[in-house]
């Protein structure tokens, strides 16, 4: 799977259990998820390069 896939794959399940934990609680997890494929998008925009 690609990243992108397990990252909503993961969320899926967040969202499958937003009726069980706080609503701060799926914000946050949503926050992590969000930086994370940020960070992941400008990695792969602009990658180091080799020498």
């Amino acid at each position: 799977m690609l990243p992108f896939e397990i990252v909503l794959v993961l969320f899926g399940v967040l969202l499958g259990a937003v009726t069980q934990i706080p609503g701060h609680i799926s914000l946050v997890a949503l926050g992590v998820i969000g930086c994370w494929l940020v960070v992941f998008a400008i990695r792969e925009r602009y990658p180091r390069t080799r020498r």
